[in-house]
């Protein structure tokens, strides 16, 4: 048998838990000595230790716990469960991340106030532009994960349509944004994702054609992910305001894919153009 100090380290436990566990009846020693109270425990209770500290791990409470643990859950439920639970672990650490990211992003930017350099923005005549393209709508502006999460399925599922149709992408894919068409209360925005397709015959493709109007915009190249465009969208919108333009109204800024290697974001390389209105005093460019 083993003493309670020796079972606590083996299953990497505290002794005072192994207490707790013992008073509410969740773990009971193997046997304690009548003379000195001393716990002691087997091996095989390991087995039930891990099982408890694994649908602790879960996140149910040590009442549920005890319920499970009694009625023996089948050790394929028990592995189904656990499973779940580090899917959504992983889930969130995801998400921590991508929000820890955002903030050194936020704390970058921070620290240009008052010397932003807007060198790379320039000012660009776009032509009209004919895309195929798919639409889901995202929570908003303040909410990058949304737009990710509703933005990047859509361009492999529109790939597969096109490739379907036998449409051929004729330039850079893209996305741009609409405001809910139900008024400035509602935050959400429709998300567009798309790909040049020149004059290609579409019909019945199972896919939107939009005719994109020309533009004059200005541009400037984002490196890294797009969770962190704010930082280039400060750049331009400093240069629009030294210029003496102004933005058209929301729904027409376009964000065009360059360089987007899988797995690696922080190489992306993303043209993003605001559409202008005014005729400003900076000299176009190419």
């Amino acid at each position: 048998m083993l003493s309670i100090g020796d079972f606590a380290g083996l299953g990497r436990v505290s002794v005072r838990m192994l207490r707790h566990y013992d008073a509410i009846g969740l773990l009971l020693p193997a046997h304690v000595d009548p003379h000195s109270g001393y716990r002691f425990y087997t091996a095989e209770q390991l087995l039930r230790l891990n099982r408890i500290l694994a649908l602790k791990d879960l996140g149910f409470t040590l009442q549920q716990v005890q319920l499970m643990v009694e009625e023996k859950l089948d050790p394929a439920e028990l592995r189904g469960m656990l499973r779940l639970r580090r899917a959504e672990l992983t889930a969130q650490v995801e998400r921590d991340n991508a929000r820890l990211a955002l903030v050194d992003a936020r704390l970058r930017m921070i620290e240009t106030e008052g010397h932003m350099n807007t060198a790379d923005v320039v000012l660009k005549q776009v032509p009209a532009l004919r895309v195929a393209e798919l639409s889901a709508t995202a929570l908003g502006y303040d909410h990058p994960t949304s737009i990710t999460e509703n933005l990047t399925p859509l361009y492999p599922r529109l790939m597969e349509l096109m490739e379907a149709a036998g449409v051929t992408m004729t330039g850079s894919p893209l996305a741009f944004y609409r405001p809910a068409p139900t008024g400035p209360e509602d935050e959400t925005i429709t998300v567009h994702a798309a790909f040049p397709i020149g004059d290609a015959d579409v019909a019945g493709a199972g896919f939107d054609v939009t005719v994109l109007p020309p533009v004059e915009v200005a541009a400037a190249v984002h490196k890294g992910p797009m969770s962190e465009a704010f930082r280039t969208g400060g750049r331009i919108a400093t240069w629009i305001e030294e210029n003496g333009f102004r933005p058209v109204p929301p729904g027409y800024a376009r964000e065009v894919y360059l360089h987007c290697p899988d797995g690696r974001l922080e190489e992306w390389l993303t043209e993003m153009q605001v559409p202008l209105a005014g005729t400003g005093n900076a000299t176009g460019g190419n």
